[in-house]
């Protein structure tokens, strides 16, 4: 059998789904130099990597379940490396060179699963790739999943259901990259995707502590996830906030600081257009109301009316996160910053990117492997969102009660950082 090594990280963004799909034109040669895998709990994404755009052709076969790649002018050229071993929707895969002078690899799926293929050009230290995305049901984020994550933590402060009839606050929690996506390297080797899912875990566990709040994750383990499927589960969750958790790189390694990113203007507008393009298949904005049996001019105006409402609550938080990472260490620029990324464009959720530290700066890249580092930048998260609840409760919130019946102060003051160490106290340099 021919081999193939499994390494490597890629950047994730959904294409062409469906039973068959075609690439754009292609060489006269073109080399397979690896095959890589990575199994997340509902996908599965299969990478080759290619000397040139690939011209392809993807087929769903069923009884058995499996999945036929055909790349037109292709051979293998990876040495005596080994296949990826089966993961995941992939019992196995194989490779062979039928008639008509292009490469086969054949997928045996472990289970039904739906395709999604899509080529990607050269992108850092990776040249053109071609993946397949293996995915099965809805990839929404389930109890037991939330349950599974708390498990791996520290036990947490189990809140009295006596003491209100409100809800908890719901905050979803980000976690940058995972898999293959490395996200951005340090100097001494350190991935974003670690770090960033550590800080996340840890701020899980003391906003679950928090009296009133509750948290989810869009992810609890080394997998990823497509940028707007962390949207969705955050939507999935009825999630009154979410904050996704970064660590920023450049290539100046002296630049430090944190940083807090929120919607940009002209991203919401894109988004809006998106949205309002396929309104047909949106889910219910907030308060319930759908886009999908409204006017064009109506569905204009309640996308708008959720978005402003959303961008507006999304700077008063980011600033108030802003603030309280100024105490824990540097910040990179004083004030909230504007961008376009996905993840930030739910139309009815506050939503925040904190780029925690330069993991590019080696004083920050060790700091960012310190748990007690983590732990710090979790409780500045932390407080700066509880403060901006604090003002500003959702309506049928135990925060909402609690202010109405002005209790909310002394249960914020009660509710600091358990160790002693949270911003401000002087210890997180």
């Amino acid at each position: 059998m021919r081999r193939v090594r499994l390494i490597g990280s890629l950047a994730w963004a959904f294409g062409l789904s469906g039973a068959f799909a075609v690439a754009s034109a292609a060489p006269a040669e073109i080399a397979i130099k690896d095959v890589r895998l990575w199994a997340g709990p509902d996908a599965t994404r299969l990478v080759f990597d290619l000397s040139a755009p690939a011209q392809y052709t993807l087929l769903r076969l069923q009884n058995p379940e499996r999945v036929v790649i055909d790349i037109a002018a292709a051979r293998l050229d990876v040495g005596n490396r080994e296949m990826p071993a089966g993961q995941g929707f992939v019992k196995q895969l194989r490779a062979g060179s039928p008639e008509g002078g292009h490469l086969r690899f054949v997928v045996d799926l472990a289970e039904a699963a739906t395709p999604r293929s899509f080529t990607v050009g050269p992108q850092g230290s990776y040249g053109d790739r071609l993946v397949v995305d293996l995915e099965g049901g809805s990839g929404a984020v389930t109890a037991s999943t939330s349950k599974a994550s708390s498990a791996n933590s520290t036990p947490k402060v189990v809140k009295s259901a006596q003491t209100t009839d409100g809800r908890n606050i719901i905050v979803a929690i980000d976690a940058g990259h995972g898999g293959l996506d490395t996200g951005a390297i340090g100097r001494r080797g350190t991935y974003e995707k670690n770090v960033v899912l550590a800080i996340a875990l840890r701020l899980k566990q003391i906003i679950d502590q928090e009296p009133g709040m509750s948290a989810v994750l869009t992810r609890n383990g080394d997998y990823f996830i497509p940028l707007r499927e962390r949207i969705i589960r955050a939507r999935k969750q009825k999630a009154d906030m979410f904050v996704s958790v970064h660590a920023d790189a450049y290539h100046d390694r002296s630049v430090a600081g944190s940083s807090v990113y929120v919607l940009s203007p002209r991203g919401a507008t894109d988004e809006a257009t998106r949205w309002l393009a396929e309104r047909e298949n949106a889910a219910d904005l907030v308060g319930g109301v759908s886009l999908d049996d409204k006017d064009s001019v109506l569905a204009s105006v309640l996308l708008d009316l959720s978005q402003g409402a959303s961008m507006s609550a999304s700077v008063d938080a980011a600033e108030k996160v802003l603030h309280e990472l100024d105490r824990v260490g540097a910040v990179r620029r004083p004030a909230v910053q504007h961008a376009g990324f996905v993840v930030l464009k739910s139309p009815d959720i506050p939503s925040m990117l904190v780029e925690t530290a330069f993991i590019s700066n080696p004083g920050e890249e060790s700091k960012l492997s310190d748990p007690s580092h983590q732990r710090n930048l979790a409780t500045a998260i932390l407080a700066g969102v509880r403060a901006y609840f604090s003002i500003n409760p959702p309506p049928g919130t135990r925060f909402a009660q609690m202010r109405s019946q002005g209790d909310l102060p002394a249960v914020i003051a009660q509710s600091g950082s358990a160790d002693g160490n949270g911003p401000g106290s002087g210890t997180g340099q």
